[in-house]
């Protein structure tokens, strides 16, 4: 099956007829990729979608996060049949290209549950909220009064680790008698780790007495890197989406949705020589472990209906992400003997509840060359964040020294080694509503002229009220070619969780701390004034049906966005140590927090043309082609604090910028070809990766920096109907297993080996993926 036709929508098109662009991936296709979460599919199947498969180290590695023309995963809004998705409660402290965010999760929705997935890249900030600045993801859940199907795929590597198993399935029926339904859908999954790291270089055994190399370590194996790699994962989803008729022109209805994943990650070794190893617990070192448990869930609930000519919904949603963490196999050496080994490290905790209404009409004026639409609404939002604290071995100081060795009676790291739990102090709970009323006008002013207008009105609790509108035209030249025009402005709030997040890690040699912006660090160091972004888009793009079932789309596009958030310099020295000592936070080295360094604007454009064709004994053919380019600079830099001005640390350095600006690539183009004849399908993807810049930590001279050069990925699904119900795929992902370059020796001794690839390779650094995937429809 090539695609289903949807008025007027072709497989992996355009929906035409619109002054906003719109692409609509539809269930089958994303079920074909045999990728096992929404986001991976996507970045497979559209090109301005990007979505890395390893975000980061430390916690950035529980979830899987998703860009939008290459600007930040939470510059994108997501919605699940039209509401607003909860965000989830996972801030990404750590460097990458999704350094700083606090997105909605997709991946949390059964695969098996989505009807289409509709990529809005235009207008969206006026249409579905200020926010929407790249955007606006809409998944439409299935909504069949009857069928269903049952899926199993087996995946895994070419290097023989990450072993998947993934089961999803959906199954519908009818609700009364009068087109009420309901939609049940499941996804459970196992997903084993895998392991990229290069042999530990590090030292790991004390000198003897006579300062002679310990015979252990010529001994010892090497293999005790696990950092550069997935985790080991399970997650299981559960979704629900139902109406029922309560008169002719009322319904009821609800989607709900439930997950539950459990993450484990191996982190930094500790070697026997470490002043932060309890040698009596591991006298050869050992590795922790960060594990996450995590809940999430989302219920949506209204009542639509026409009354009078306007056709309104009022609507209630409640969505609710839980993450607990956990330091396993690890210590807290000022605890000496008497150190746990597992510690809970306290949980995240990020809660939405929205009430609102909309309504619209079509009003008939004499002066207009068609009806005039008129929609109106208003929404209130109440958004929470809570960081709990952990148990008190977790975050606290023993106050035992160093029990053995050369550097007997020294200090040690207090805390869990690998990651220290909440302390008391650190533990917050913040709250912020928002009320949000918009507008939209649609007009044609000549019969092939239409025109959009929106504005929508937002008062922040404890920020600020913001105005923001947009205006659109489309001309349709004839049937075949028309074009469009936007200007957009909006504006994007910190969320909670970049204002309060509160994060500190133990590596072997020092402790980093990712500080609150409202904490009394952060203020001592210039922080605290973290700003909402506001932003100013303009875009172009044609919509062409040059020949019959070839479809064009392009389009030109510039976001201008002031005072982009996005995590400053990473400040350390003695100077910031004192400092930081003096309030309380002993023994951490490097500290930094969010904030609004610099105004940037991304120039981009995207071209998708597809074609489709039936040569009958010879099958049907789609043939697409897709471009995406976006280039993002700095237009100018906010001044720097004085309080980092008179401590000599730079606002937002090389590493910094480099996170932000060259962390994804900026351009990548696709080919794909689809070919079916009788119970055959195969399809065929080239898919070009752009270069990127890969720092792996701040200290590095530039000339040990990555450039991770363009990169060519194939991706081949063959698929056979063995009967109208069953039917059997195998396919492969990366199918010629192409690596990124290593990075350069220098990278790889800071890290002791654990770092041998770019961590953020846009194709990531796993090699090559394979699949088989069996499917029974109900």
């Amino acid at each position: 099956m090539l695609g289903r036709q949807e008025d007027p929508v072709l497989s992996l098109s355009t929906r035409r007829h619109s002054t906003v662009n719109v692409q609509v991936v539809s269930s089958e296709e994303i079920v074909r990729t045999g990728q096992s979460n929404a986001m991976a599919a996507l970045e497979q199947l559209v090109p301005s979608v990007s979505s890395p498969s390893f975000s980061g180290v430390g916690s950035n590695r529980f979830i899987r996060t998703m860009q939008l023309r290459n600007l930040s995963a939470d510059q994108t809004l997501i919605l699940v049949n039209g509401k607003r998705r909860h965000l989830t409660s996972n801030f990404n402290a750590n460097a990458g290209p999704n350094s700083g965010t606090e997105p909605a999760d997709l991946s949390l929705i059964p695969l098996s549950a989505i009807d289409h997935i509709e990529v809005i890249t235009e207008g969206a900030s006026a249409l579905y909220g200020q926010d929407a600045i790249a955007g606006a993801v809409n998944i439409v859940l299935k909504h069949n009064t009857s069928g269903g199907s049952i899926n199993f795929v087996d995946s895994g590597y070419y290097a023989g680790d990450g072993v998947g198993v993934n089961g999803y399935g959906d199954y519908a029926f009818k609700l009364g008698k009068s087109g009420g339904y309901l939609d049940l859908a499941a996804q459970v999954s196992n997903q084993l780790p895998t392991n990229r790291s290069g042999p530990y270089t590090g030292t790991m055994y004390f000198p003897l007495a006579d300062g002679s190399v310990d015979p252990r370590q010529t001994k010892a194996g090497r293999d005790y890197n696990r950092l550069e790699g997935l985790g080991h994962t399970t997650m299981e989803t559960v979704s629900a989406n139902g109406a029922i008729p309560l008169t002719d022109q009322i319904r009821a209805y609800m989607t709900s949705t439930y997950a539950h994943r459990t993450v484990e990650n191996q982190v930094t070794f500790r070697n026997q020589a470490n002043n932060n190893t309890v040698r009596a617990l591991y006298p050869d070192g050992f590795i922790p472990l960060m594990g996450m448990s995590e809940n999430d869930f989302q219920v949506n609930g209204g009542v639509q209906g026409t009354t009078a000519g306007w056709n309104w919904d009022g609507y209630v949603t409640y969505g609710r992400d839980d993450e607990s963490y956990t330091t396993l196999n690890s210590d807290n050496p000022t605890f000496g003997l008497a150190s746990k080994t597992n510690f809970y490290d306290g949980s995240d905790i990020a809660t939405q509840l929205v009430a609102g209404f909309k309504a619209s009409r079509n009003f008939h004026p004499s002066f207009l060359s068609g009806p005039l639409l008129v929609e109106f609404g208003g929404e209130y939002r109440h958004d929470t964040f809570q960081l709990t604290a952990g148990e008190y071995q977790s975050w606290a100081d023993g106050g035992v020294t160093v029990l053995d060795g050369p550097n007997a009676g020294a200090l040690a790291t207090p805390g869990a080694s690998g990651h220290i739990g909440a302390s008391p102090d650190t533990a917050s709970n913040t709250a912020r509503d928002t009320f949000d009323g918009h507008v939209n006008l649609s007009f044609h002013i000549l019969p092939k002229w239409e025109w959009t207008l929106g504005g929508h009105a937002v008062n922040y609790s404890n920020l600020v009220t913001t105005e923001t509108g947009s205006i659109g035209t489309r001309y349709d030249f004839n049937k075949r070619w028309a074009i469009r025009a936007n200007i957009n402005t909006g504006y994007r709030p910190p969320t909670l969780g970049q204002e309060n997040y509160f994060y500190t890690s133990t590596f072997p040699t020092y402790t980093f701390a990712q500080l609150p912006t409202t904490s009394a660090a952060a203020k001592a160091l210039g922080g605290g004034n973290l700003k909402g972004e506001y932003s100013r888009s303009y875009s172009i793009g044609i919509d062409a049906h040059p020949i019959d079932n070839l479809t064009v789309t392009a389009n030109l596009y510039r976001i201008a966005i002031n005072d982009r958030m996005a995590n400053s310099t990473q400040f350390g020295g003695t100077a910031v140590e004192s400092l930081l000592s003096t309030l309380g936070l002993n023994g951490i080295r490097y500290v930094q927090y969010y904030t609004n360094p610099v105004n940037t604007v991304t120039n981009g454009g995207d071209v998708n043309v597809s074609y489709n064709i039936d040569l009958h004994h010879y099958g049907r053919w789609l043939f697409s082609v897709g471009v995406n380019f976006a280039d993002t600079e700095i237009s100018h830099f906010n001044s720097a604090p004085a309080q980092l001005v008179a401590l000599n640390q730079a606002y937002f350095d090389a590493y910094a910028q480099n996170t932000l600006l060259h962390s994804a690539p900026k351009n990548r183009e696709t080919l794909g070809i689809t070919w079916a004849l009788k119970k055959w399908t195969v399809e065929f993807q080239e898919q070009r990766y752009g270069e990127l810049t890969y720092i792996a930590n701040p200290s590095l001279a530039s000339k040990d920096w990555t450039v991770v050069k363009p990169g060519y990925i194939t991706n081949l699904t063959v698929g056979y109907d063995i009967s109208p119900r069953w039917s059997v795929s195998v396919g492969a992902q990366n199918l010629f297993n192409k690596y990124p370059g290593q990075v350069s020796k220098v990278a790889q001794a800071s890290s002791s080996g654990a770092f041998k690839y770019p961590y953020y390779s846009a194709y990531g650094f796993m090699g090559g993926y394979y699949f088989a995937k069996i499917s029974f429809h109900l």
